[in-house]
């Protein structure tokens, strides 16, 4: 992070979904962090320094609250918060400890969650299709025992209805450290998201339409942590800080790029990788993705970085400013991978694995002059799976028993870029020839249009499981399936 941009170039690797390459580098020390300081709207409490596995209760209250979402006018907007806020405050574990979350729901709808990215949770993540949701003035306590460190999130998951259940702001982190985290000064989780808002200062109202046949909800307006971009964060010289970007968005797709600093991409979706430099200093950041970073700032007073989200002329969402004082510790080790998840396996073997087929057809068209077509589009049902909508009656993608390779190939036959998310699975993207994969695990990709991509990965985890389009309002407009690890 200096005050001249950095642009690198890495090796061929770059993602079939157009994603990101990696290149390895040395291992990472394991002390703890010396100062595990916290942040504005970021890092929550630092956690105390006992192994053993424990029982970790949280409570989550859903009800109207009041934010304010733009600087100007100073208006305060109806949404619905969790504890008053929106997001929530990131919900922090330990590996190995049980979550106890209790939800309240004080909100005139019925709300289920969906914990994205956290493998094997069934009974909160669609074990008979969909979890059964909390009826207003009702609880309910989600129990989560993660196997997996890695930063992760939670959004509402209610058949046709989580569009306007996330877009009022019910969404928030879930953090679970590493047992031996990388040694860092501050760990700051950055929840992005963007909120349509009206002329007169409200909240757009939420109507089945031409964009759940389209690219969905687009928002107006983008905050960072539920305040106005930039997250702007003073941190000392020398400080090495863990960034933990999370995509809350309902259906946007932009790319993030990195000016004045040098990041290197320690985990995405998650799960560890080989840390690496992205591609020509750049991220794509669909809905439903994460990654998280390591950055070192320089030993330069007022040295400024930022994350800048590549929408017009740019729009920077978080800035890293260094004070005029240095950290007070020894030097770190050099940034490197933070080591490998060894509950993933090494390899899927391909040539064991049960094939199955997705292809995404439906959605509007357009015209020659670029406008949306919808002629013989049905707004209730503008997408098909396989030739018919997601439906609790239709039959799975396919039945597999535990343990047995899968390769998932998803066709992409519409005019938009589809992203999926994968429920309760970690997985591999094949090369177009089945002759290699990308150097990560991922649970949410981008397929562009008229593209075939191949999720690879070990079904470990029984239950029924979704596939499910990450951009919110397709969801509720059918663009899903399922498929089933017996046990």
């Amino acid at each position: 992070m200096t005050r001249s941009r950095h642009r690198t170039d890495i090796s061929r690797r770059a993602a079939l979904a157009g994603l990101i390459a990696a290149a390895s580098g040395p291992a990472l020390g394991q002390p703890r962090s010396p100062q595990p300081a916290t942040a504005p709207g970021g890092t929550g409490t630092p956690l105390p320094s006992v192994n053993e596995p424990r029982e970790v209760r949280h409570t989550l209250t859903f009800a109207p609250a009041k934010a304010r979402l733009r600087p100007t006018p100073p208006v305060d907007f109806d949404i619905w918060g969790t504890d008053g806020v929106a997001p929530a405050r990131p919900l922090r574990i330990r590996l190995g400890d049980t979550a106890l979350v209790s939800v309240n729901n004080r909100t005139d709808q019925p709300v289920a969650l969906h914990w994205h990215g956290v493998r094997g949770q069934s009974a909160g993540d669609g074990s008979a299709l969909w979890p059964a949701p909390i009826a207003p003035g009702s609880a309910a306590t989600y129990r989560l025992t993660p196997p997996d460190a890695g930063t992760f999130f939670w959004r509402p998951l209610v058949q046709g209805q989580s569009g306007p259940l996330q877009d009022r702001g019910l969404t928030g982190a879930l953090v679970v450290e590493e047992a031996s985290p990388p040694p860092v000064d501050l760990d700051v989780v950055v929840i992005v998201d963007d909120w349509l808002l009206t002329d007169d200062n409200k909240v757009a109202p939420f109507e089945r339409g031409p964009g759940h046949a389209a690219a969905g909800r687009l928002g107006s307006w983008v905050t960072v942590n539920g305040r106005s971009a930039p997250e702007r964060i003073a941190v000392a010289q020398g400080a090495r800080v863990r960034l933990r970007l999370i995509s809350a968005c309902n259906a946007r797709l932009m790319r993030l790029r990195f000016d004045g600093m040098r990041p290197y991409v320690i985990a995405v979706d998650g799960q560890p990788t080989d840390s690496f430099e992205p591609l020509r200093a750049a991220l794509p950041f669909a809905p439903g993705t994460r990654y998280d970073l390591l950055i070192d700032v320089p030993a330069e007073t007022g040295a400024v970085g930022s994350v800048v989200a590549q929408l017009g002329g740019g729009l920077p969402l978080v800035m890293l400013t260094a004070t005029d004082r240095p950290v007070t510790r020894p030097p770190l080790p050099t940034i490197g991978p933070i080591g490998e998840n060894r509950l993933l396996p090494a390899a899927v073997r391909l040539q064991d694995a049960h094939r199955a087929e997705m292809v995404i057809e439906g959605g509007a068209r357009a015209t020659a002059d670029g406008k949306l077509d919808l002629a013989g589009v049905n707004l209730d049902a503008p997408w098909q799976i396989n030739g018919a909508p997601g439906g609790t009656a239709t039959k799975p993608l396919f039945s597999v028993p535990r343990g047995k390779p899968v390769v998932l190939a998803v066709t992409n036959r519409t005019i938009w870029t589809q992203v999926l998310h994968l429920h309760g699975q970690s997985a591999r993207l094949l090369h177009p020839l089945d002759d290699g994969w990308e150097p990560y695990w991922t649970d949410t990709a981008q397929i562009p249009e008229g593209k075939t991509l191949r999720f690879a990965f070990r079904a470990e985890f029984p239950g029924k499981w979704l596939v499910s389009s990450a951009v919110i309002e397709r969801l509720d407009a059918g663009l899903w399936s399922w498929f089933e690890v017996t046990g």
